[in-house]
């Protein structure tokens, strides 16, 4: 079942991102931490690509993996970095070919090294051009892209990011997952403005716990431009300890999931960095064993 038909069917959805291992021991770590969130009943997982495509082969070999092992509906990454548009529809037709119909269009970061955005020869400037072209190439994908609830950290022009967040969904594109934020206002206001503008797909919350406070400065690099509120900075401060520092970036993050439930959020996406503890406890803090008992 494609993700816009899960959309259709389930209230709340709750799916979670892990990426490639670069690792023999790391494949196994992985699918373990899979199999741990499996009994969460997910309703779908992705899984990314990496900067500048460098990932590409083995985000295919982990697609496929968790569409022969497991019953877990899969969406793989597909950027437009480095790749031409030839490549992108072989790409396109291997997914379909092998039943995975999921796709998250990303116009994708510049390669390492390279400082501004530039696409490949014969390639896609922009997500929306790629969307267009999986849906005219293959009607049947079903295609999700991204949005940013603190803004694009390359669109300072608030109105022209949600311009261009709508020639996606006017490309074809079934839903949209935001990157992280951790201030449910901004997610409100970014569904809010996106409701103004005519955007009117199924929007999903993209949430990840704090779990160290290198891993926070971490998480802000990886997410250009993310606003750390300033609770949230004070909460951290207070751990003296990065046990306790992941103790306040689940409560902090179990706290946005529950807000976002009680206020009837589509979608939640947890990026789960390829561990499965966090998002266990998350879910425990809110009294439950697994999604459906979000549903009750």
């Amino acid at each position: 079942m494609t993700v816009k038909k899960i959309l259709e069917q389930t209230p709340i959805t709750f799916s979670f991102e892990f990426f490639p291992p670069k690792t023999k021991g790391g494949w196994d770590k992985l699918f373990n931490n899979v199999a741990d969130l499996i009994p969460l009943k997910p309703s779908w997982v992705s899984v990314t690509y990496g900067a500048g495509g460098s990932t590409r082969d083995r985000t295919h070999d982990l697609v496929l993996r968790i569409r022969k092992e497991t019953d877990l509906a899969v969406v793989s990454h597909l950027t437009c970095v480095n790749s031409s548009r030839d490549e992108i529809a072989e790409i396109v037709d291997r997914y379909i070919e092998n039943d995975v119909k999921d796709i998250l269009a990303l116009r994708g970061d510049p390669p390492q090294g390279q400082q501004r955005w530039s696409p490949s020869a014969n390639g896609f400037h922009y997500a929306a051009d790629l969307v267009a072209f999986i849906k005219k190439r293959r009607p049947e994908a079903c295609v999700g892209v991204a949005g940013f609830a603190e803004g694009h950290p390359d669109t300072l022009n608030r109105l022209d990011e949600i311009d261009y967040l709508k020639a996606k969904v006017d490309a074809g594109a079934d839903y949209i997952v935001t990157q992280l934020f951790f201030d449910n206002h901004d997610f409100y206001d970014f569904c809010e403005r996106c409701e103004i503008a005519g955007i009117n797909v199924p929007i999903i919350a993209g949430i990840m716990p704090v779990l160290t406070k290198k891993g926070m400065y971490r998480m802000v690099e990886l997410a250009a431009g993310s606003r750390l509120p300033a609770r949230l900075l004070r909460l951290i401060a207070r751990a003296d300890s990065d046990d306790y520092v992941t103790k306040a970036g689940i409560h902090w993050a179990s706290e946005q999931v529950r807000d976002l439930v009680d206020n009837n959020v589509r979608g939640i996406h947890f990026y789960t960095l390829n561990k499965s503890r966090a998002t266990i406890q998350i879910y425990e803090s809110l009294g439950v064993r697994s999604s459906e008992q979000f549903l009750l």
